[in-house]
């Protein structure tokens, strides 16, 4: 018997909706595209078509293009996102829905492919995706609760008890009607996106408000973009190129500008930042507000701020994490998904990437996660990745990559449990089998500190319990 285990940075709308989706997560361009046109068949013409999971770089043929989804879904728009959630691609029906043209300039933090007479080209980087996903039909609150209602059961049965979402308004509203109607089984931590900051401080909200079921986290805002589509930003080019250093969103200044509503109101933040250059930043950041917060009149413990991803750390910045107080809100199964894709962007800076063993010599707090739908949320493959950094088929071998940063069964194991409860203010109560405790457990038919590490993704629960109800047997 172990404690539930609690995803500590998933996109639960996300992930719901991922499952009625076509998974685009292909080994070629064409299995993908061949996905779609199955998917044609049985679409009433017009409808929008969406998925996810393309990785550009598994592919031998690269980036596809509109033209390739034109050939397969010549009346229908489409819309795939990719695995990272940072680019994504869509058929010239969507791109005429959405008034994108040659004409059409990038927008700010982001960037349209184009081809060779400047007319879009299919791929959209970062925010440019906003341009075409605001052209569907969103999903209704009740939709999303119905989404949500039906994904509880498939996390129960992975072993999660728990989650800390980073999806957007709709979601908070779909979990609160779910929480109203007892049909809430996850105790869920909700962040703030930062354009709702100014309403936040408004209505007076402040992190930790709401109760042992759903209650609010931190304001969630970027740095930079990610790895794959190398919009990660860097403080040197990425291997290969001698100008390439990614996109970095807000530097220190501006993240203390924009931030400092939140942190004067009792809002933690939580900045997503993948590139050395923008975990730089933040870290300057955030040494600038822990004085704001000082500052302060009366007497407040310090805020639970985190970085969210941290994959990538100059030497020089390693330790700034413990000795400001944040967190390292970090996902294991990115290392083993992104090592190769890491190694041929990075070179040998990937020392230093997905360092979760480094965070814990400093003694930094780790809550891990999924980022469920990037990831699959299931945390078994996450301790498997966290204790071999191996892939599941055995690559690396034969200690896995920069293996100095695997962590043992039972460090790893708190990444699930008590780190995330420690991020939510909830460690008196939530993460341990102990007296006092909520009784969120699971039974295991394997011991997972007995149990071969390369054999620990095979590990799932035979019950799960929540609050002292079994919500799942096997």
């Amino acid at each position: 018997m172990i404690p539930g285990l609690t995803d500590a940075h998933l996109h639960l709308e996300y992930y719901a909706f991922s499952l009625q989706k076509i998974d685009c997560e292909t080994p070629t361009r064409q299995e993908c595209l061949q996905r779609v046109a199955e998917r044609v068949q049985n679409t009433p013409e017009g409808t929008w078509i969406q998925g996810h999971g393309w990785n550009q770089n598994l592919w031998p043929e690269g980036f596809g293009s509109a033209a390739d989804l034109d050939a397969v879904a010549p009346h229908h728009p489409v819309f795939l996102t990719a695995k990272s959630l940072h680019a994504a691609w869509a058929n010239t029906r969507a791109l005429q829905i959405a008034n994108i043209t040659a004409s059409t300039p990038d927008p700010a933090g982001g960037r349209f492919g184009r081809l060779a007479d400047g007319s879009p080209d299919g791929i959209l980087f970062e925010s440019a995706a906003n341009e075409v996903q605001r052209a569907i039909p969103d999903p209704q609150v009740e939709e999303v609760r119905q989404a949500i209602r039906l994904a509880q059961p498939i996390l129960w049965q992975m072993g999660i008890t728990g989650v800390h979402d980073f999806d957007r308004r709709r979601c908070f509203s779909a979990l609160q009607l779910l929480h109203a109607n007892g049909e809430l089984g996850l105790r869920t931590v909700k962040s703030i996106p930062l354009e709702d900051l100014p309403h936040a401080v408004a209505l007076g909200l402040r992190s930790g408000f709401g109760d042992d079921w759903l209650r609010i986290g931190s304001v969630k805002c970027f740095a930079d973009g990610a790895l794959g589509p190398q919009t990660a930003a860097m403080l040197s080019p990425y291997e290969g190129s001698t100008d390439q250093r990614g996109m970095l969103f807000m530097d220190a200044e501006e993240m203390c500008e924009l931030t400092r509503p939140a942190v004067a109101n009792g809002l933690s933040l939580a900045v997503h930042a993948i590139g050395d250059r923008a975990n730089h930043e933040v870290l300057e950041a955030y040494a600038r507000l822990r004085e704001i917060e000082r500052s302060l009149p009366g007497s407040q413990p310090p805020l639970r701020h985190r970085v969210e991803h941290l994959q990538l750390l100059h030497a020089q910045d390693t330790h700034r994490l413990a000795s400001l107080g944040v967190i390292a809100s970090m996902q294991p199964i990115h290392a083993t998904s992104d090592m190769f894709i890491a190694d041929h962007f990075w070179g040998q800076r990937s020392a230093l990437a997905y360092a979760w063993r480094t965070q814990l010599q400093h003694q930094a707090h780790l809550a891990f996660g999924s980022d469920a739908p990037v990831e699959s949320p299931n945390p078994f493959w996450g301790l498997h990745a966290a204790v071999t950094r191996m892939r599941r088929e055995g690559h690396p071998t034969p200690a896995g990559w920069h293996a100095e940063q695997c962590l043992s069964i039972e460090e790893a194991l708190h990444g699930f449990t008590t780190g995330p409860a420690y991020a939510a203010g909830m460690e008196d109560r939530l993460g341990r089998l102990a007296s006092g405790f909520w009784a969120d457990l699971l039974l295991l038919a394997v011991d997972p500190f007995t149990c071969p590490p390369d054999q620990l993704y095979k590990l799932h629960p035979s019950a799960t319990m929540v609050a002292g109800k079994w919500v799942y047997q096997s």
